[in-house]
């Protein structure tokens, strides 16, 4: 029942920040932006142990770490090595859970996606001479890769949608920072992100077998 109720606030509460709050002052805009995450944590936090208790330790730490880095994105680069931090914990987690090695067209996929969106991103910072920041996306793009690499390797449709879900966000907001403006960016990142986080944390409770992946 709590669980139902507190999924109910997560969907409310990132409605509230994503339409209805002003971009101005910051500091309100950080406090709601972090509500849902927080409320993310408590749902992992109810949720069962599935396989591996440990799993779902390296979850919540996960969770804890982007909840972190939402407040730091603000200052890009920080929050850019927090949210690499985060995705790290999540690799760690995955890893409890492996149960399958990958398909070739999912590696495939992966690699051509990461390739198509380094050069774009990572040459357009190059050629404006931003060399640094053109070095740190190319090392996110290869540790959120490595994630969702891991995520489909669980076989866990959860963590799988999860990934697939925190690439997308990341990499719209990406694009729209970096190369062109993408209509509708804070709603498209804002919904795939904390969706992604809701994923993981219902992954927890479905860790247990293949068997109870597809109920």
């Amino acid at each position: 029942m709590w669980s139902k109720i507190i999924g109910v606030l997560i969907a409310v509460m990132g409605i509230i920040y994503i339409f209805f709050i002003p971009s101005d002052p910051v500091s309100t805009k950080i406090v709601f932006k972090l509500i849902p995450m927080l409320l993310i944590i408590l749902f992992a936090f109810l949720r069962p142990v599935g396989e591996s208790k440990k799993y779902k330790t390296l979850i919540l730490i996960g969770l804890t770490v982007c909840m972190l880095a939402d407040g730091l994105i603000y200052w890009f680069i920080v929050g850019l090595i927090t949210f690499l931090i985060g995705h790290i914990w999540y690799i760690f987690a995955f890893k409890q859970i492996k149960h399958t090695p990958l398909p070739k067209w999912i590696i495939v996929v992966l690699l051509a996606y990461g390739l198509a969106m380094g050069l774009w991103l990572a040459g357009t910072l190059w050629s404006q001479g931003d060399i640094v920041l053109a070095c740190a996306v190319v090392l996110y793009i290869g540790v959120i890769l490595t994630m969702g690499w891991s995520a489909f390797q669980t076989a866990n449709k959860f963590a799988i949608i999860g990934a697939i879900l925190f690439i997308f966000s990341d990499s719209i907001l990406a694009i729209n920072k970096f190369i062109v403006e993408v209509l509708f960016s804070d709603a498209l990142i804002m919904i795939s992100y904390y969706g992604a986080q809701f994923m993981f944390a219902i992954s927890i409770q479905y860790s247990v077998s293949r068997k109870n992946l597809i109920k």
